[in-house]
């Protein structure tokens, strides 16, 4: 290792743009929301395998060319105008994901991480707060990575839901636990607009649902309260003792069946 023994003159970039080798035979346009093929580092217009690269500032015309034949450049961090699928005032904050490179939402499932949500336009358009390889998702902390699952119905889990985060989108459905001997551990969130649905969480008729300031009962649901549910209401369940299931984390308001 050589240490300076004279002053060196660096080269620097600005600080929110990058310049990424594009794949062969593509073109990604610009305003695109930009993918980084995992296994080669490559730049694409995104797919739900990628990871977030940031928005192209202008067309990279690499249709004729080899892999790494030109670069894209992106704008990787800052504020941007997106339309984002049912967004309404409600959900500032919410993290976005996108399933292409020009389709913005807040379900998870098949989907990238791309920011949060930081100010409501309009119906359906909202500013978000982005900074690709900076931002992380926050529903990877409850689950595996790409363990997501949608529940658009009535639901029992069983094993092969062990350390999934279930996305609930459709109002009035129950999710079932299994009895607490099969050891599902798991996090169950309220994906639907303010006031829109309803997350029932249904023990085995032989055990309680163990959650803070209340009083377990055998089969007795945990329920988000519709009233007040918002966008990423969860509750996260973990194997509890022979009588039930803990609650060991819970976001929004939750009650015990009556």
């Amino acid at each position: 290792m050589a240490t300076l023994s004279a002053d060196k003159q660096r080269d620097y970039e600005l600080g929110d743009q990058n310049d990424i080798p594009v794949i062969a035979s593509d073109i990604i346009y610009e305003g695109a929301a930009v993918g980084i093929v995992t296994t080669t580092g490559h730049a694409r217009p995104l797919a739900a395998t990628d990871r977030f690269g940031g928005f192209a500032m202008a067309k990279a015309d690499n249709s004729s060319g080899s892999a790494a034949d030109i670069n894209v450049g992106v704008k990787k961090r800052g504020q941007i105008r997106l339309s984002v699928s049912g967004a309404v005032i409600t959900d500032v904050g919410q993290p976005v994901y996108a399933t292409d490179d020009n389709t913005f939402v807040f379900l998870p499932t098949g989907a990238v991480f791309i920011g949060y949500m930081k100010r409501f336009v309009s119906s359906g358009v909202a500013i978000v707060d982005y900074d690709a390889g900076v931002y992380s998702d926050p529903y990877l902390e409850y689950g595996a990575a790409l363990e997501y699952e949608t529940v658009s119905a009535n639901k029992t889990l069983d094993i092969q839901d062990n350390g999934k985060v279930l996305f609930v989108d459709t109002d009035a459905t129950t999710t079932t636990l299994p009895a607490v001997a099969v050891g599902v551990n798991c996090t169950i969130v309220n994906i639907g607009a303010f006031g829109a649905v309803i997350v029932q969480v249904s023990p085995n008729a032989s055990d309680k649902i163990h959650a803070p300031d209340v009083a377990g009962t055998d089969d007795k649901d945990h329920i988000n309260t519709k009233a007040t549910a918002r966008r990423g209401d969860l509750v996260q369940l973990t194997t509890g003792d022979a009588a039930g299931w803990f609650v060991v984390n819970q976001v929004g308001t939750w009650a015990q069946e009556a």
